[in-house]
């Protein structure tokens, strides 16, 4: 699997041009033609990051925003859920980052010298 697809996975439903999506790829220093490393956390939080910032494009379209009304349906929280969204991941990316500092770092510490 490359990191264009694993994008893709991530972002599901939405539909972007391989020009977009080399874009956002390469702006979290990732090549959509390289393949994706599971195993690699930066890599991982990388794919997250890439994501995050086509939810936040799609975030800054004001005509996303409006409500809809069809038939008998009405779509009125899309603002909503597309910002929970955002939040979920801005959380998840911000632990991953901290549980790889804290892999490097040792747990152990002095609480008293001599």
């Amino acid at each position: 699997m490359t990191n264009a697809e694993r994008l893709l996975m991530e972002i599901t439903g939405i539909n972007l041009t391989p020009a977009e999506i080399d874009v956002y790829l390469s702006e979290n220093c990732l090549s959509s033609t390289d393949t994706y490393d599971a195993n690699n956390k930066q890599n991982t939080i990388a794919i997250y990051e890439a994501a995050l910032s086509v939810l936040e494009s799609i975030a800054n379209n004001p005509e996303y925003m409006k409500t809809r009304k069809f038939d008998d349906m009405t779509i009125d929280k899309f603002a909503e859920n597309l910002q929970n969204r955002i939040d979920q991941l801005e959380r998840k990316i911000r632990k991953m980052k901290s549980d790889l500092q804290t892999a490097s770092q040792s747990n152990f510490f002095m609480l008293f010298r001599e």
